[in-house]
């Protein structure tokens, strides 16, 4: 974990925690006011066409909601600042609730094919969508402008890599697509060379 992470995370009830489990706590001194995102964590989030979102209510209650699109559609506009189009959807807006009362979130990213996945801590607003078009061109899919109706900015405080130990791979149908057309090819071509070597095997040979 980044050392702003550990800081936010190891609350006293955790220190409580670890010491009945484990017989010590984890204490973090000297942590920075924010853990910046590296060109690591930049590379990673351009590479995601989808991520988890949780936010808190004002009950006190966590809510998480999967936010998905194109590739990259959760956008790195600096080191500290993520941000991405909200569309039309079933009109509940509960994160959108949730974070005019608690700004505070946790984004949760998932790269299944290569066993990696990343947490990020950070505070976010909504904005309306009417009121910054130019913004909704920079951030939007050209093809879905007319259903933006939010966009929301992430300021990132800290975030943390996991482990990959029990991460199952799982790939999507582009990734299944991309990695048997190779392998479609390939057989394709011993069929054609199977179809040729029985062909010239059963040809006369000339007198």
């Amino acid at each position: 974990m980044a050392p702003k992470y550990l800081e936010l995370a190891m609350t006293k009830a955790v220190h409580r925690a670890q010491s009945q489990y484990y017989g010590r706590a984890v204490n973090i001194a000297g942590a920075p006011g924010r853990d910046p995102l590296t060109h690591d964590e930049a590379e990673f989030i351009a590479a995601r066409d989808s991520f988890y979102l949780g936010s808190i209510s004002e009950t006190g209650w966590p809510y998480i909601q999967h936010r998905g699109g194109p590739q990259g559609f959760l956008r790195v506009v600096n080191e500290t600042t993520l941000a991405f189009a909200d569309y039309k959807g079933n009109r509940q807006l509960l994160t959108t609730g949730n974070v005019s009362v608690n700004d505070r979130v946790a984004l949760f990213l998932m790269d299944y094919q290569n066993r990696a996945r990343l947490k990020v801590l950070g505070h976010a607003r909504v904005e309306d969508a009417r009121a910054h078009s130019e913004l909704v061109a920079q951030l939007a899919d050209p093809k879905s402008l007319p259903a933006v109706e939010r966009l929301v900015f992430i300021d990132v405080v800290s975030f943390d890599w996991n482990c990959p130990k029990y991460i199952t791979p799982r790939y999507s149908i582009e990734e299944v697509e991309e990695l048997a057309g190779s392998l479609r090819t390939r057989i394709a071509q011993l069929e054609a060379e199977l179809r040729a070597a029985r062909g010239g095997s059963n040809t006369p040979s000339a007198q």
